[in-house]
Order: C-alpha cells, then structure tokens, then sequence
C-alpha cells in the first residue's frame, strides 16, 4: 500500500515539474479537487484587480503575465501591451466619435495620444487601479515609474482582449474602468 501511494505521488511530481506543467498552473480549474490552491500576495492582488476591473478572467495566467514586467521575466508583458494600447487607442477613438461624430481628426488625434502617453493618462490610471503594486518587476525595477505602471495598464486590456476573443470586450472594459477611475477620484 505504501509503496503504490509512493509511485502515484512521485507520479504526480514529475507531471507538475514537467513543460506543460506551467500551462496547467496558469489556468483556474474548475475541478474542487483541483482548485485547492496556496494563497499568496500576488494571487491575491489579481484577484482584487479583477475585481476593481469587473472583469473575471477565465485564463488567470494572462492576467499574470499582463502583470509581469520583462525585468522579472523573459515571459513578460511586452506583447500584451502592444495589444492593449491598439485597444484603448481604439475605444478612445470610437467613445469620441461617439459623443461627437464630427470631431476633427486633430482633436481625435488629441485625445487618443492623450490617453495612451506613457507619462499622461495611461500612468494615471494605472496608479489609481494600483498596479504599481501588482506588477511583478527585478529588485532594481522601479515599480512606480510611469514606463512601468503604464506597460502594465495597456497589457491588462490585451490580456482581456486575449481572455474574451474580443477586441471589443476589451474596450469596454477600459471605458467602464476609466469611467470608474474618473468617478473615484472626482468623489
């Protein structure tokens, strides 16, 4: 009897300390047995975020590494944040034109550089949802700079555009996040 429990554990090791292993520990499970899982800060801080953003990822590793700058790992932000600023350009395009259809293109063009300057609205916004304090970065890394914390704002929308297969869910996300980021700091 001990011996089978022996070779089902040393089993059960080699699966998690294998490649795929990493795939499988991003993702939530859905199974009770499975979704025993150690509570940690950052853990924690995610799922605040999701909860800050009213969005629930179905694949938390996004969301993980939307939230890890490329000082902390070679499996960073970088590209989801590429992603994120398509998106919020997009949605501060299309909120614009929606509150004022003739709009002039340089005005338009204001607004969307306004919103995705590094040292302008997307640092903002990424310090008021906190993420200077979510985003995993190396002992040397300034989690507070403006690089930074905006890097992570723009790759928590692709994260979602990636999570939701939509574009557009994302977008939506970002006009109820700022909507909610203008209304907290105006109270």
């Amino acid at each position: 009897m001990g011996f089978r429990v022996s070779i089902v554990l040393l089993s059960l090791l080699v699966a998690l300390l294998s490649p795929s292993a990493q795939a499988f520990s991003d993702e939530e499970s859905s199974l009770p047995e499975l979704s025993l899982r150690v509570s940690t800060p950052f853990s924690n801080a995610l799922a605040n975020l999701q909860n800050q953003i009213n969005y629930t990822f179905k694949r938390v590793g996004l969301l993980r590494r939307a939230m890890t700058h490329s000082s902390y790992s070679e499996e960073n932000n970088k590209a989801l944040s590429v992603l994120g600023e398509s998106v919020i350009e997009t949605s501060v395009a299309l909120q614009s034109l929606r509150k004022d259809v003739d709009i002039s293109a340089k005005d338009l063009n204001l607004a969307i550089t306004e919103a995705s300057k590094v040292e302008g609205s997307c640092n903002a916004d990424g310090i008021r949802l906190g993420l200077q304090n979510v985003v995993r970065v190396a002992s040397k890394t300034n989690a507070t700079a403006p690089a930074v914390v905006c890097g992570a704002f723009r790759a928590l929308f692709g994260a979602i555009a990636i999570d939701a297969g939509s574009s557009d869910e994302a977008g939506d996300v970002y006009g109820k996040t700022r909507s909610g980021v203008r209304s907290a700091v105006t109270m």
